[in-house]
């Protein structure tokens, strides 16, 4: 008579769930680049009516580019978003594209 195999509750193999074969084959080399703050380094003001300027940091959707995309620091992420939606309201930049 053949023993029969039964799992163990609890013992399945989560380290390769979800990974396909070339998982792990290829890695980043090398440091991956500090993106710096554009408003930072060049002294710039930000203003709501500097509408150009506002378009580089708005997605064509209508949504705000996160910090970490864009590499504003906090400070001028916070100083963005509110004129972003200053320049909205008074219907400079449009809320969503359809």
């Amino acid at each position: 008579m053949k023993k029969q195999f039964t799992r163990k509750p609890g013992s399945e193999n989560t380290a390769n769930r979800g990974s396909g074969r070339l998982a792990g084959k290829f890695k980043r080399v090398g440091r991956v680049r500090r993106k710096i703050c554009r408003f930072c380094a060049d002294k710039l003001e930000i203003d709501y009516k500097n509408i150009s300027m506002l378009r580089a940091f708005v997605e064509d959707s209508g949504k705000i580019f996160s910090g970490r995309v864009t590499g504003t620091c906090a400070k001028h992420q916070r100083e963005l978003s509110a004129a972003v939606k200053r320049a909205r309201m008074l219907a400079l930049l449009p809320f969503a594209v359809k």
